[in-house]
């Protein structure tokens, strides 16, 4: 995990498509506006919705709320991004029982009721979100699944 935690806001301005094509990684014209606007408004990113209003993910990767001991994922049908970090992370723990792994349709409300949020970008690695909204959250259970799948890699 980085050590820099992130800020991010839910932007409901654009959404993204939920098709094949918005679960991968490119320049889109949704991520180039969405990272003008995290830009302007201080955000170190934000999470963008789908046409039905729910989470599909931020415009640098997927995103992972805990809640208890249920680690939410937006399905890809939802129009997360194909992440095989993402995949390999949740296989870990899903191997080592670490956590009840659940594919999900996410309300943009159920953001806030999450007590850790987690961002994983294939392309810049993996960051706790500190803050969405006047929301702060903790990071501390996600850092120690993190750093437990970190260390199975050197076994």
């Amino acid at each position: 995990i980085h050590d820099r935690s992130l800020e991010l806001d839910i932007i409901k301005e654009i959404n993204v498509n939920n098709n094949l094509l918005s679960n991968i990684r490119v320049h889109c014209p949704e991520n180039i506006y969405a990272g003008i606007y995290a830009q302007e408004n201080d955000l170190d990113d934000v999470i963008l919705l789908n046409p039905n209003k729910r989470i599909a993910r931020s415009t640098s990767g997927n995103l992972l709320f805990l809640e208890g001991d249920v680690i939410k994922v937006p399905k890809h049908s939802e129009g997360a991004y194909i992440s095989p970090l993402l995949e390999n992370f949740v296989t870990f723990l899903h191997k080592n029982n670490l956590g009840d792994i659940q594919e999900h349709e996410i309300i943009a409300f159920e953001s806030q009721k999450a007590e850790e949020i987690l961002m994983i970008s294939d392309e810049k690695g993996i960051f706790s979100v500190k803050k969405i909204r006047n929301k702060t959250f903790e990071n501390s259970r996600f850092l120690e699944l993190v750093e437990g799948w970190k260390n199975s890699f050197s076994n």
